[in-house]
């Protein structure tokens, strides 16, 4: 006798001979369960933090805008500024590198090199005096020393920019604090000295300009 066939359909077969799997159409997941939809808060959680992602980015844009600005800003008016710095600028011969521990009697008020403190004042603007043998070493180092008593609040509001624009702990500035000045504003880097009996931007630019990262420790411009 001849055997009837069933309808029971046959899987389907790929080239290599091995049964093909039927697609899962039904919007289940991996273990055969229906897939729920997201729940009102987490699409609201995923859409904040898309947008927050988003804002970050901006916002980073937005400071290298401005940074870069207010250093072309800078850098024109130190372009504007150099011949009158170069005509009032003080140079004095290195008296030295040594590391030295304990208080050290300079023979200026504001040393330009000499022996100095092992550590350093970090580049950023001070309310507190720093201890001159550490700021010795900040100029070793390439930065830029700014003394400064009562000059004023857009004096302030200015060398408060400029330490933000520098900052490395080898091309940076350092503005403390110095009793008596008043509104003088006194500059120095390794050897040398600008002192500004009433302050004027752009000579002070100029001389951040030409010896910022330029100490003798590790010169970075």
């Amino acid at each position: 006798m001849s055997r009837k066939k069933g309808n029971s359909k046959r899987k389907p077969k790929s080239a290599s001979g091995k049964t093909t799997p039927k697609k899962n159409t039904s919007g289940a997941g991996a273990s055969g369960r229906p897939r729920r939809p997201l729940s009102r808060a987490k699409i609201r959680r995923r859409i904040h933090a898309a947008l927050f992602a988003v804002f970050l980015v901006a916002l980073a844009g937005a400071m290298w805008w401005v940074s870069s600005a207010r250093q072309g800003d800078f850098l024109t008016l130190a372009e504007q500024g150099t011949e009158a710095m170069r005509a009032q600028v003080v140079s004095e011969p290195s008296a030295g590198r040594e590391h030295v521990s304990g208080s050290i009697d300079y023979d200026h008020r504001f040393p330009l090199s000499g022996p100095h403190n092992p550590t350093w004042v970090e580049p950023g603007v001070y309310d507190a005096r720093q201890p001159m043998e550490k700021l010795v070493h900040a100029l070793e180092h390439g930065n830029i020393v700014i003394y400064y008593d009562e000059p004023g609040a857009e004096v302030m509001g200015r060398l408060r920019e400029w330490a933000g624009l520098y900052d490395n702990q080898w091309s940076g500035i350092v503005v403390t604090p110095a009793a008596g000045l008043g509104e003088q504003i006194v500059m120095s880097a390794w050897t040398k000295r600008l002192q500004l009996e009433e302050f004027t931007a752009a000579p002070a630019a100029a001389f951040i300009d030409a010896y910022r990262g330029r100490g003798p420790e590790n010169p970075v411009r």
